[in-house]
């Protein structure tokens, strides 16, 4: 790789240059992207393979067609995202012309993590290239298999003038975050996310931060416990729990908890077979590191189901802790992994309050055949992201923001919502050059005649002079 000041200063004279501007040149971005999915399909399911044991079923539908479909839909909206915006008018401007301008912000970095290494590093990548960005890839060194794919295959198919793959671990990311950026965009931890956020601010860029939480999960008296286990049980252990929206811990009366035990169990059991281990549908912990890290939770509550562990394959049975207390270790952290607790609470006011005292999470889910409980659980809590009667299903709508808010993240993306994220929404205001004597009401000497006026003609909007 070439050092990360050359292929930056060779991006920012393409933007200068306004190679990324018009909508043939994204649209062109945006086909070798398409191009780039459907031609190495059979190298992406390998290499998603080969770093989470990640199923072929799991890997298209959740990174593939996910990525795909992303740029499908850019590449139909495009030139409807880039028009002009008419915005309503007061008296005062009614001659002019008042619109907002979506212009890219210029070079933007965009930093991915190895959980979805394909998802979560093409998704952005096609905001920033539908909205004329020059762009700086940092995918997650971890998930080294897609990484390298990422690296020498990606950049055939993109315009290497205005697009840059830059590798390395915390240290290579650190050099890089010292230069100046455009725009950054950053999925990962909290704690990382303070790193990235310290380093923009020392050059006033703004930011995107998409990071996690501990997602809970209220499960009421009033429902099925086996269709909650099944739905609950996937979104916990698709992908070996290594999801920033899954369901995190689960709330409920002990009643609830009795019930629920044996139907999840006969859900995992129904899923991956007697032996989660030897299922072709059940992943892997992605390194030594993090299965360490989650091997230590299992000490936490009751084990009632699970908790089998083999380090020499980085493998942790689909788990569940039963009677798990606040204060355990299990608790204090985002789990990602395959380990569902489940805190015993008296009932659906408690598990707000618990909710409520914690920091705002990046998804939440509620369980119950009452419509009244689902709302109100929406009603009494804040995430970044609610979903009810089903798991992380709100985050394969285009239509709908993806984001966090508070210590899960700030920022928002996916779909349209991606393109505004990569553009600056500018404020224009056109007029023309006459009518000089009814625009001198606005001119020293005031009187109150003309105040009176001018009051008037702006009052239809609000107007802020600085």
């Amino acid at each position: 790789m070439e050092p990360a000041g050359d292929p930056l200063r060779r991006l920012r004279e393409a933007f200068r240059a306004g190679r990324t501007r018009p909508a043939e040149f994204r649209a062109a971005q945006l086909e070798g992207l398409g191009r780039f999915l459907q031609d190495n399909k059979q190298l992406l399911l390998d290499a998603l393979a080969q770093d989470l044991h990640k199923s072929a079923f799991e890997s298209e539908l959740s990174e593939i067609s996910i990525s795909q479909g992303e740029v499908n839909l850019a590449l139909r909206n495009l030139r409807a995202w880039m028009k002009d915006e008419k915005v309503p008018k007061n008296l005062a401007t009614q001659l002019d012309s008042a619109f907002i301008r979506k212009e890219p912000f210029g070079l933007v970095l965009i930093i991915a993590p190895w959980n979805y290494p394909l998802n979560l590093t093409l998704v952005p990548l096609v905001g920033a290239l539908a909205a004329g960005n020059c762009v700086v890839l940092k995918p997650s060194e971890i998930s080294k298999s897609t990484e390298k794919v990422l690296a020498e295959v990606l950049p055939r198919y993109l315009d290497q003038s205005c697009f840059a793959v830059v590798l390395g671990g915390p240290e290579e990311t650190g050099r890089l975050l010292e230069n100046k950026f455009d725009y950054i965009f950053f999925t990962g931890s909290p704690r990382v996310g303070k790193i990235v956020m310290e380093a923009a601010a020392k050059h006033l860029t703004p930011v995107t931060l998409e990071l996690g939480g501990k997602n809970p999960c209220y499960v009421d008296d009033d429902c099925d416990p086996q269709t909650v286990a099944n739905r609950v049980a996937f979104f916990r252990y698709f992908n070996a729990g290594q999801t920033c929206v899954a369901p995190d811990y689960v709330l409920c009366s002990p009643e609830t908890q009795e019930r629920l035990l044996p139907a999840l169990q006969s859900a995992i059991t129904r899923f991956y077979g007697d032996d989660p281990r030897s299922s072709p549908d059940f992943g892997r912990i992605i390194s030594e590191k993090q299965f360490q890290r989650l091997r230590g939770l299992l000490g936490c509550g009751r084990v009632a189901i699970g908790g089998q562990s083999d380090a020499s394959e980085c493998y942790i049975a689909p788990t569940v802790l039963a009677d798990v207390r606040e204060a355990e270790a299990v608790m204090q952290e985002e789990i990602f992994g395959p380990i569902l607790p489940i805190v015993p609470v008296r009932g659906l006011e408690e598990a707000i309050e618990v909710i409520a005292r914690r920091e705002k999470p990046l998804a939440l889910y509620a369980f119950s055949n009452s419509c009244q409980v689902v709302k109100r659980v929406l009603a009494c809590t804040s995430s970044g992201g609610f979903c009810g009667n089903d798991g992380f299903m709100h985050m394969t709508l285009a239509s709908l923001p993806f984001g966090g808010v508070g210590a899960s993240g700030m920022g928002r993306y996916h779909g349209k919502f991606s393109f505004d994220t990569f553009s600056h929404h500018r404020a224009c205001l056109l007029r023309p050059p006459g009518m000089e004597k009814v625009y001198a009401l606005r001119y020293p000497p005031y009187s109150p005649r003309n105040l009176r006026l001018l009051l008037t003609a702006m009052e239809a909007h609000s107007c802020t002079l600085l």
